[in-house]
């Protein structure tokens, strides 16, 4: 089955928000400060715990490992959850590769009511460079 140019740049787009809007931290979570950063609309959803974006961004200042290549994974799942939710898609796979010391790509791909996949492929805006 194949998906029209105009629903694939839909996807896209919303994979490229939910991935790389920061997502408020949980009050567990390890951060550098006291800053939790996140969307301020975030405080007032529509639907309850609604939230918008991810948390990759936690990892902004650790060393790339196993650990964290796992974390990024889970968040980037966690973020793209609303998709499923939405029935918007039916499946989602998250697999990433590490570049170097200190760069992980992640893979997104996508499969739409009716069997269709769609790969977001990596381009450089998608790396996510850490600083080690």
């Amino acid at each position: 089955m194949i998906i029209s140019q105009t629903r694939e740049a839909a996807l896209t787009r919303a994979v490229l928000i939910s991935l790389f809007t920061w997502r408020r931290a949980a009050t567990d979570d390890p951060v550098d400060d006291d800053e939790l950063f996140g969307w301020w609309g975030d405080s007032y959803p529509a639907i309850a715990d609604d939230r918008i974006g991810s948390r990759l961004w936690l990892l902004r200042r650790v060393k790339l490992t196993d650990a964290t290549q796992r974390d990024a994974e889970f968040y980037a799942t966690e973020a793209l959850r609303w998709l499923l939710d939405d029935g918007d898609v039916i499946d989602i796979e998250i697999s990433s590769e590490k570049r170097d010391i200190n760069r992980l790509n992640l893979n997104v791909t996508l499969t739409v009511p009716g069997g269709a996949r769609v790969e977001i492929k990596p381009i450089s805006s998608w790396q996510v460079i850490y600083a080690v």
